[in-house]
């Protein structure tokens, strides 16, 4: 089979699994506020497939509805559907463009404090979205990446330079599997936490609302969407970047 034909069949599987995602609220890319100072923390997540972002079943629709109570005040979070990247990147700028003259300056810049997570195509939307970032000259705090599946065009192996930390979890069976292994494209400036492996022939879990054609044709990428021991681990990692010393020793950390 070609590269080509196997995207193809990709897309036609992901759009079958996906194709029944109810949106709660309305899409993303709202329209963002003037402030006169940065938030204090910019979380941005992308779903996977043709997930819409409201997705009550999503693992970062999921994450999202959890650190929305835990964040500072002023933080911005947002999870996007994988296709607008580039509204996410434009939401970010103009964030960070306090006196809003339409150019970042060195200040604006540093006062970023970015985290970005994703599952499936989203994950892979994570690294391109570091990029842009990158060549912005916009640093970022963490990446995280859910069973990560890049399309023929991309890549989301390699981590920019302008992440401090990042972090990859997958799972190796099926016809969807992730990425087993990102690296560091400067390891001076970019510390790999981790690449966590999470097999689900071993460990099954329930995904509620998933459809039969979810556990046919991609059983084990969908309980990665859904598994709590695993989004529990995101989590622990995104507070990390947020939260003070004492309170982070109450929750479990990421092994």
């Amino acid at each position: 089979m070609s590269r080509s034909a196997g995207f193809r069949n990709l897309i036609a599987i992901l759009g079958v699994l996906t194709a029944g995602a109810a949106p709660l609220s309305a899409a993303d890319g709202a329209v963002i506020s003037r402030a006169s100072s940065a938030p204090p923390f910019i979380l941005v997540g992308f779903a996977g497939g043709f997930i819409h972002p409201d997705n009550p079943h999503h693992g970062p629709v999921q994450l999202a509805q959890r650190i929305r109570k835990e964040l500072p005040a002023g933080a911005y979070l947002q999870i996007f559907e994988n296709r607008h990247r580039k509204t996410a990147f434009k939401a970010i700028l103009n964030l960070l463009d306090t006196d809003h003259d339409g150019v970042l300056s060195r200040a604006e810049k540093a006062r970023a404090h970015i985290i970005l997570f994703g599952h499936s195509w989203g994950a892979s939307a994570v690294v391109l979205l570091s990029r842009e970032l990158d060549r912005a000259g916009v640093p970022v705090l963490l990446t995280v990446q859910v069973d990560s599946i890049a399309k023929p065009w991309q890549s989301d192996k390699m981590i920019p330079e302008n992440v401090a930390e990042a972090a990859n979890f997958y799972q190796p069976h099926g016809l969807i599997h992730g990425r087993s292994k990102i690296r560091a494209s400067d390891n001076s400036k970019t510390q790999i936490l981790g690449n966590y492996r999470f097999d689900y022939r071993k460990a099954p879990v329930n995904c509620e609302g998933a459809s039969w054609l979810e556990h046919v044709l991609a059983p084990s990428h969908m309980q990665s969407e859904c598994d709590p021991h695993l989004w529990t681990q995101v989590e622990a990692l995104v507070l990390q970047q947020m939260l003070p010393q004492p309170v982070m020793a109450a929750i479990p950390q990421v092994k």
